[in-house]
């Protein structure tokens, strides 16, 4: 199924993956291979030019074949072929171990889409089928006041330096002046986000940007997605099926828009992406142990007592916008598409969500999305001027 343009039918994403690995690795370095079917490349392209056609976007949905199975034995003959590459050459060139490891963190980036996307699909079933049966309950959310960390002004280093992997749009390692600022010690809560609503957020254009406000229009929003008031009770839509809200649960599913809208309306502002990294390397610079990312398996955001929520829970909207880092280069070949063409009218999230592995974040990890976005799993952390 593809309801939207913005999810992929879950198969594509397992054919997508493993096209990756075929097309740019093993056809670039493995002698007389044999592609697994001759229109997989057509079928399974996202949007590189480089390497020819592909079927658009908004025509995923339409593709009944291949079937799932023949999906998996894609996967299955790709996953033999890299593995006996991997066999008989031990000693891999730099180039073939770049391509490799971003094959792998992009896997990575499609298991959460992945998510996102059942998670659409299923939550507008007018049935709210559950992904999965809830073994035991999440932990407990905790009610406590909201409190903001300090970051006084000066000029800090922005962007990734190491010897470990990270993305192209990270590099540029460059200095920010930043003036004094505070930052929230937690996301917005779901009760917070309630007062909005109920304060006729959603009718008063004075909190919107002139685009937001023909957006909230235009789809006749009400609340965040995923949201439904039945008899009076407002119920959200999660993986484990159609649930009470939790007042004190990190509220999400909500657009730049809306984010920037609510902190309007609190008088306060969303944090550049350069403040939010400055005060998550300062006050939580370390990943804490019990960060709620993929592997937990919850499957939906929660409020710890001792965690600033920096790491996992949900994408955090800033108010940065999607651009180049000083210095920046566009890779050569296909991988020079893979994050460079899209730094335009986008914006930047940072510290990753309970769909995302936990080795595949990092302080300084650029995701970005349109602003008027709001099915992927994303969240508020609000700052002010000081």
């Amino acid at each position: 199924m593809q309801p939207i343009i913005d999810a992929s039918p879950p198969k594509w994403h397992l054919g997508h993956t493993t096209w990756f690995f075929e097309k740019l690795f093993l056809e670039e370095f493995k002698q007389d291979y044999k592609v697994f079917h001759p229109d997989y490349s057509y079928v399974f392209n996202s949007y590189y030019e480089t390497v020819g056609k592909r079927v658009l976007r908004t025509n995923r949905g339409n593709l009944s074949r291949p079937s799932v199975d023949e999906v998996y034995a894609y996967r299955k003959y790709v996953d033999e072929q890299i593995v006996e590459f991997l066999h008989s050459n031990l000693d891999l060139s730099p180039d073939q171990k770049k391509i490799l490891e971003i094959g792998i963190q992009h896997e990575q980036q499609h298991q959460e889409l992945f998510l996102y996307d059942i998670k659409y699909i299923l939550g507008t079933n007018p049935l709210f089928p559950e992904y999965q049966k809830k073994i035991k309950p999440g932990p407990s959310n905790k009610a406590r006041p909201a409190k903001f960390l300090a970051v006084e002004r000066g000029i800090y280093d922005i962007g990734y330096h190491g010897e470990e992997f990270c993305y192209d749009n990270e590099l540029g390692r460059h200095q920010v002046y930043l003036h004094d600022f505070e930052i929230s010690d937690q996301l917005v809560t779901n009760e917070a986000y309630m007062e909005f609503i109920e304060a006729g957020g959603y009718q008063k254009f004075q909190y919107w940007y002139s685009d937001a406000w023909d957006w909230v229009n235009r789809e006749n929003k009400q609340a965040p997605f995923h949201w439904h008031n039945i008899d009076g009770q407002w119920h959200i839509y999660t993986l484990n099926g159609l649930e009470k809200i939790d007042p004190f649960e990190p509220v999400s599913h909500v657009s730049q828009f809306e984010a920037a809208a609510y902190a309007n309306w609190k008088g306060l502002r969303l944090p550049t992406e350069f403040e939010w990294e400055v005060a998550c390397n300062l006050h939580e610079p370390t990943i804490p142990a019990d960060s709620n990312f993929v592997e937990k398996n919850l499957f939906k955001p929660f409020s710890p007592e001792n965690d600033l929520q920096f790491y996992g829970q949900l994408w955090e909207w800033t108010n940065s916008a999607y651009l180049p880092y000083p210095y920046f280069k566009t890779e050569t070949g296909a991988l020079g598409e893979y994050n460079g063409k899209f730094m335009v009218n986008q914006m930047v999230l940072r510290g990753g969500s309970y769909a995302t592995p936990r080795d595949h974040i990092r302080p300084t990890y650029r995701n970005f999305f349109y602003p008027h976005l709001n099915w992927h799993f994303t969240g508020i952390r609000l700052a002010r001027h000081i």
